[in-house]
């Protein structure tokens, strides 16, 4: 990889930062990954402080990006159920990866952050 000054190509991880852990992804993409194959009406009653546009938005650019995709269903009613991919998948390791620093570590940034706001 070659140096740059240019701050955004600066950092490789930054476009996965990005894609991955905007505010929803990272509980859309959990609920997907653990609990499979689900409804809208279901990831909304998992993930519940989402609201229904914000939802729609982050499923559409989850399916853009390639790590949901969206299977519909002709049937009366209509019914749309939502899955991780592969790609999506892909990205458990991270997941559980930052599940085990956040065991071990949010406890000293909780200490740091109480110990600067004292100051």
């Amino acid at each position: 990889m070659e140096a740059t000054d240019d701050p955004e190509r600066a950092c490789p991880v930054a476009p996965v930062v990005d894609i991955v852990f905007s505010r929803w992804t990272t509980p859309i993409l959990w609920s997907l990954n653990y609990q499979g194959r689900q409804r809208f009406v279901e990831l909304q009653r998992r993930i519940t402080t989402i609201t229904p546009k914000v939802l729609t938005q982050r499923l559409r650019q989850l399916e853009r990006d390639g790590l949901v995709a969206r299977t519909y269903h002709p049937e009366v009613p209509p019914r749309v159920e939502y899955e991780i991919t592969d790609l999506g998948r892909s990205l458990a390791p991270i997941f559980a990866h930052l599940t085990e620093w956040a065991a071990e570590h949010l406890g000293e940034v909780e200490a740091a952050r109480k110990e600067y706001d004292a100051t």
